[in-house]
């Protein structure tokens, strides 16, 4: 079975189910595992290149805070043709973060193919691991998918158990910096098995902007930096978005030194297997709990980190 992902999250899938040597069309934003995919040919582009812009010029490029403008994502559908795909996996949750489900179908209706198109809409942490059975069927692997999905919910309990007895600081997630919006779906629920409160957004929400004033007034413990599609030293770039803020100095979470930038597109902002590597990155960050592996730098680092100016 010919394997196309245009979406990253179902690229991890693919890759957690074991079957990342079926692939053989992906977007140019899949990087895991990077040995795997690298030599995977790319079917999408992106309409300029976001490390050239600041967050506000990227809002605006997209349709500006209502997030609801032109994708990024443009789709080479001859490349694709080319690649005789027996499976398209892609998304209709975000027509701005990835190829459009219409746009997608319009381009296999033409194919001279039998091609089955699977759309992944998860909004919350179990819709996310359902995925992984919906994949695996699809792929003839639902027995491995089941086994994979059990293990994963076994590392959510496993974080929740080492945190169960911590107070639960206050926390704001934020997906982006200008305008700033607050992180929704699954990021509420990765937070509260970290053994924090989430503010400003509920599970499964699809959010929109926020004001400065909505996160002075909700005083948060912890503040979680994560912008989409940005790596943590992307983020740092435009830290001073976040502390020119009037009244940023004296927010509960700023004196305590509780900031922190995060590896968003690895664990926070994609619906794939390693939001479960999310929520032990969280234990860490909130408690200083170790829930699986030892969090890196490269996962978690504090916000006003010297080392990064």
């Amino acid at each position: 079975m010919r394997i196309v992902s245009l979406l990253p999250a179902a690229t991890d899938i693919v890759a957690e189910l074991g079957l990342i040597e079926r692939l053989v069309g992906r977007t140019h934003e899949c990087d895991w595992p990077p040995a795997a995919v690298t030599d995977v040919p790319v079917v999408t582009g992106a309409e300029f290149t976001p490390d050239d812009l600041t967050s506000s010029e990227i809002s605006d490029a997209v349709g500006g805070s209502a997030h609801s403008g032109s994708s990024l994502y443009t789709l080479d559908t001859e490349a694709l043709a080319g690649l005789r795909p027996d499976v398209v996996l892609t998304q209709d949750l975000c027509d701005v973060c990835a190829v459009s489900y219409e746009k997608v179908s319009r381009a296999v209706r033409v194919l001279d193919a039998d091609t089955r198109v699977l759309s992944l809409e998860p909004r919350t942490l179990d819709d996310v691991l359902d995925c992984l059975v919906t994949v695996g069927d699809l792929l003839g692997v639902r027995e491995r998918a089941e086994r994979r999905r059990a293990e994963l919910r076994a590392r959510l309990d496993q974080v929740r158990g080492a945190v169960a007895r911590r107070d639960r600081p206050r926390v704001v997630a934020i997906e982006w910096l200008d305008p700033l919006w607050p992180a929704g779906h699954w990021v509420p629920e990765q937070i509260t098995f970290a053994g924090g409160a989430p503010l400003l957004a509920m599970p499964g929400e699809h959010t929109k902007p926020m004001t400065w004033e909505a996160v002075r007034a909700a005083r948060p413990d912890v503040v979680l930096v994560l912008p989409c599609g940005f790596a943590p030293e992307r983020t740092l770039r435009e830290r001073e978005l976040l502390t020119a803020l009037p009244g940023w100095a004296d927010l509960p979470a700023v004196r305590a030194g509780r900031v922190w930038v995060l590896d968003g597109p690895a664990y926070f902002n994609r619906p794939g297997p390693r939001v479960v590597r999310g929520a032990e990155v969280l234990a860490h960050v909130l408690h200083g709990e170790r829930a699986g592996e030892e969090v890196t730098a490269a996962e978690a680092r504090p916000f006003e980190d010297d080392a990064d100016r």
